[in-house]
């Protein structure tokens, strides 16, 4: 509903330019590695997500639409997995990177020996911190005018399992894991090809043991003491 006013809104007002931010998850399951934009509704959508991929294609067509028959100059980019400083650590909804930094931090001031962690680790992910997303919409605001739709990532990805080791290592947390593989794993890997917005002359800048490390300090600094 409000992506579907905002656009609509857009266009009755005149505005010059607008950016539409969909997801990675709206390609298929089962996508050949790493995903271009092409491969945009040609199979089955992840189930766990489905109703979210859904909205977010509903507004690319959309976006698509008003282009052809109104002129606008409206342009829709697909990111990656965002992760960055503030990010939501909620217990029952945050996402994956916020959910592990969360878990871990406070097993580590609380001398927890072990941590549950959802699903089997095995499956790959990739990720892109908050900032380099940000710089990427400026980007496409100012040199992409184009109907097709274009990915925004790193085009690097890593194992689940990989990535909390990661976090543990920043965090200096040395108790057990205890992966909860009756909790679903998702889509088994969702790389974006960025060779496109590489190609305009964009690439990200935060690599992700640096983007971590930053965040997991604030997350500290910040929620330390309620730790």
């Amino acid at each position: 509903m409000i992506q579907t006013n905002v656009i609509n809104s857009s266009y009755i007002h005149n505005v010059k330019k607008l950016l539409f931010l969909g997801s990675s998850c709206i390609y298929p399951k089962f996508s050949e590695q790493p995903i271009k934009e092409n491969q945009l509704l040609k199979g089955y959508l992840e189930p766990t997500n489905k109703p979210y991929a859904v909205a977010k294609i509903a507004g690319i067509e959309m976006c698509e639409s008003y282009r052809r028959q109104y002129s606008c100059n409206f342009i829709s980019a697909m990111p990656t997995n965002i992760y960055g400083i503030n990010d939501n650590y909620h217990e029952l909804d945050s996402h994956v990177i916020p959910a592990l930094i969360k878990k871990f931090t406070q097993a580590k001031f609380k001398n927890t020996p072990k941590v549950k962690v959802w699903g089997s680790g095995k499956i790959f992910r990739e990720f892109l911190h908050s900032d380099d997303l940000a710089d990427a919409c400026v980007f496409l605001l100012k040199n992409y005018n184009s109907l097709d739709t274009i990915n925004i990532g790193s085009g690097e990805d890593i194992r689940i399992e990989n990535l909390v080791k990661l976090i543990c290592e920043i965090i200096d947390y040395k108790g057990n894991i205890v992966w909860d593989k009756s909790k679903p794993d998702g889509t088994p890997r969702k790389l974006l090809c960025v060779n496109k917005i590489n190609s305009l002359g964009w690439k990200y800048k935060i690599n992700l043991n640096k983007g971590l490390k930053s965040v997991i300090n604030n997350y500290i600094e910040k929620h330390g003491d309620k730790l």
